[in-house]
């Protein structure tokens, strides 16, 4: 799962011209119906100095929409208004639609479509399909919870100054306060969008508003704010000082008055914004049903669910086809995992199977200690399964990336037990690397076996193989490399978790390929829960135990999982239906090409041009194809 940019509803909401937010629209080649028939051919040298010229007009728009967010220009490595929040309000959110309403208007006016390259075309379609993406959202925008447990932008804040806001100078730091201070008037707007949802009836469930008490709390325990030890943001602050101090940037004076002012910004300004959002969250909750429901259950449920499928899928897939899918493949895994446990000689049925998996958890073959020792091995063993797969990433890519890569653990503000491992995206200069993040609170919900998949699906060559290539290509205008498809990014992660199989000295165990179709049966199972609980009236216990039948995965992480679900409608489904888009494809071009397909040419094809829809990708493949064959 990747953390990319702002992934909480609520902060999609600001970002909603943004290319994290993506729907289904139609994104096939302009039709520019002025283009005269008889016109005479247009030159190789017009192609090139219109798609010039629109690519130049692109890094204008890029900057511009950048503007937008300095959150956004923090994750790129910027310091460019570093002493600020981004503006949550629906204005704001307006403001923003209104901006690339205009921006394309004003793309179709001044481009002449027909003069285009093959790419530049897609770029323009790709700045013209954002907007239709964000009309779609925007109709919908209450429909969202700005509060849950899994993209819990509450504890973003305290994550966007410790892993993410660069302190190198006094003037890094006094941003830094001025950025607590100005989450206070961000968490004020999000507790706004949220009263407003829940007066239109659109609330999350009874245990997302509990997570977020419980993490909101967490924030504001300990010092400054409490007796005990230093909470994790009091502790970072001081970090940060004190490492200037240290380095001979700032001197005593100086670092005592940075420390008194991050200390009156935490208590005046965070400390109680935290006890506002605590205090609502504890008032709405009595309208909270005790029963988890899907969103269908909510005023413009359907509808809303609809246009969530169409953009994370970004296909036309209707919700009973996706539903089918997912029951289709949740039966084919379940014979080549009846295979894996024959040839361990295991005696009893897959059900039993899975029981055995899952009642081992002091057994140290399939599951690490419950202690510091077992967590570290964990980030050993994961980072140690990377290091394998980048040797053998040149006979499967051309294109490779410059970008690190290191394991970590979830800090323990935003840490749950049984939640999913996911990735936050280095910078594009390469100064801050990608980081895959785990969950190690609780090793019981962590077995051995899927430790593989995971690390290759997160790291290599899954989400930091792909996003980090994006983020370094030169040949595409800079904002096709921030752009974010759900279904192409955790496509790709899903693809890659199989493609590794492929390489020497993976999954040699059978435990941990059978770790593999159980990621790939989480998938699956995704399309029938998703679903299911949002467009056929599942329950979350229902979900919960058909988890069970299917799969080895713990009771914990199955009710994650579905709760994740729940308050992300639409999002799960991404990963199958692109995987099997991008199998699809592999399939076509093998095909069509004979001894001509040459696996690292088709790689490069899909992830060398960034992230796209699914028709969208189809296009570029099919070109490539066509280029292969006519050399």
């Amino acid at each position: 799962m990747i953390h990319n940019r702002l992934s909480s509803p609520a902060l999609r909401r600001l970002a909603i011209v943004l290319a994290a937010s993506t729907a289904l629209v139609a994104c096939e080649p302009a039709n520019n119906s002025a283009q005269n028939n008889a016109a005479p051919a247009i030159t190789s040298e017009e192609i090139a100095a219109e798609s010039a010229r629109l690519n130049e007009w692109f890094e204008t728009q890029f900057e511009v929409e950048l503007g937008f967010s300095p959150i956004q220009q923090t994750f790129l490595g910027r310091k460019t208004n570093n002493d600020k929040i981004d503006d949550f309000s629906v204005e704001a959110q307006m403001a923003q639609l209104n901006w690339k309403r205009q921006s394309v208007a004003e793309m179709k006016a001044n481009f002449d479509y027909e003069k285009l390259s093959q790419d530049a075309k897609i770029s323009y379609d790709l700045w013209a399909y954002q907007l239709a993406a964000s009309e779609a959202a925007n109709t919908y925008r209450t429909n969202g919870y700005t509060f849950e447990q899994m993209s819990a932008v509450h504890a973003f804040f305290p994550q966007l100054l410790i892993a993410f806001h660069q302190v190198e100078t006094a003037a890094d730091m006094g941003a830094y306060v001025a950025r607590i201070k100005a989450t206070e008037g961000a968490l004020d707007q999000l507790i706004a969008l949220s009263k407003e949802s829940a007066a239109l009836g659109v609330r999350p469930p009874k245990f997302a508003f509990e997570s977020v008490i419980d993490s909101a709390r967490q924030i504001i325990t300990g010092a400054p704010f409490t007796d005990g030890d230093d909470s994790s943001i009091w502790a970072d602050a001081q970090k940060k000082i004190a490492s200037l101090l240290e380095a001979g940037t700032i001197d005593q004076a100086k670092a005592d008055a940075l420390t008194a002012a991050a200390r009156s910004a935490l208590t005046s300004n965070w400390q109680p914004a935290y006890e506002r959002l605590i205090a609502w969250q504890e008032e709405d909750i009595t309208n909270a049903s005790e029963q988890a429901q899907g969103v269908s259950t909510l005023p413009n449920g359907e509808a809303y669910y609809n246009e969530r499928l169409a953009n994370q899928t970004t296909t036309s897939l209707t919700a009973d086809e996706i539903h089918q899918i997912g029951l289709d493949e949740v039966a084919r895994i379940r014979s080549e995992m009846e295979a894996i446990k024959n040839s361990v000689g295991f005696d009893g049925d897959l059900k039993a199977f899975f029981v055995m998996l899952r009642d081992s958890k002091d057994d140290r073959t399939h599951y690490y200690p419950n202690t510091d020792e077992g967590r570290q091995g964990y980030i050993d063993d994961a980072t140690a399964a990377i290091d394998n797969i980048k040797a053998k990433l040149p006979d499967y890519f051309g294109i490779l990336p410059k970008a690190d890569l290191e394991v970590r653990r979830v800090e323990p503000f935003r840490e749950q037990p049984g939640a999913a491992q996911h990735y936050f995206p280095g910078t594009p200069d390469g100064s801050r690397p990608g980081i895959y993040y785990a969950h190690l609170s609780d090793m019981t919900a962590m077995p051995k076996g899927e430790l593989e998949v995971i690390a290759y699906h997160e790291g290599l060559p899954g989400h930091h193989m792909q996003i980090a290539i994006q983020q370094e290509l030169e040949s595409v205008p800079t904002f096709r490399t921030q752009a974010n498809f759900n279904a192409y990014a955790e496509g790709w992660g899903l693809y890659s978790e199989v493609l590794a199989k492929e390489m020497d000295g993976t999954y040699t165990d059978p435990y941990s390929d059978f770790g593999r179709l159980g990621s790939e049966m989480w998938r699956a199972i995704r399309l029938v829960l998703d679903t299911g609980l949002h467009s056929k009236g599942w329950t979350e216990e229902q979900a919960v135990q058909f988890f069970l039948d299917n799969s080895a995965i713990t009771e914990a992480q199955a009710r994650s999982e579905v709760r994740r679900y729940l308050v992300l409608p639409g999002q799960a489904t991404g990963y199958k239906i692109g995987m099997l888009k991008i199998q699809e494809l592999r399939k076509k071009a093998e095909d069509a090409l004979g001894d001509k397909f040459d696996i690292r040419g088709f790689h490069d094809t899909v992830l060398g041009g960034g992230a796209v829809p699914m028709n969208v990708l189809e296009r570029m493949v099919d070109q490539w194809i066509s280029r292969v064959q006519a050399a």
